[in-house]
């Protein structure tokens, strides 16, 4: 018998800043804004249940932090129906972080798990190229207004 894991989105980049910088950039909604979400109710903290806004496609998604360990692991709960999203925050040489970011648990059956996998891995490698640039040079490149100028598909 051939058993098959489920399909997870995984995206990952090197960042060129301290893991507490970059940590900071996911948790505080003020620095998230600037390259993901464009509000977020509150900042991820323990326990906690927020709300993540994209306000130019009007959607929002429901969060509850799962845990956090500073500068160095985040969980949440995201979505309807929910989804789990892990980020590793691991210190590289140069003050420079390398970032993992897994999302799992998709709903549905095989093919929609499969579709909402390489959807998860294509958002999350925006969101991560947008931070990158921002992080590092300061520059806001829109790329998740971008990504659907017509709005989000339906």
């Amino acid at each position: 018998m051939e058993i098959h894991e489920a399909p997870a989105a995984v995206a990952e980049m090197l960042i060129r800043r301290p893991p507490a910088d970059v940590f900071e950039a996911f948790v505080d909604p003020e620095i998230t804004s600037k390259f993901w979400f464009t509000h977020g109710s509150g900042r991820l903290d323990e326990v906690r249940e927020i709300t993540w806004e994209w306000r130019m496609y009007g959607v929002s998604a429901p969060v509850k932090v799962r845990e956090i360990v500073k500068n160095e692991r985040i969980e949440v709960e995201w979505n309807d129906p929910p989804s789990t999203i892990v980020w590793t925050f691991t210190p590289m040489i140069d003050e420079a972080t390398f970032v993992s970011i897994r999302n799992s648990g998709f709903s549905g059956d095989a093919d929609q798990q499969m579709n909402e996998a390489i959807a998860s891995t294509e958002g999350f490698t925006l969101v991560l190229a947008g931070a990158k640039v921002w992080l590092e040079q300061g520059l806001t490149l829109g790329l998740i207004g971008d990504r659907h100028p017509k709005g989000v598909p339906t």
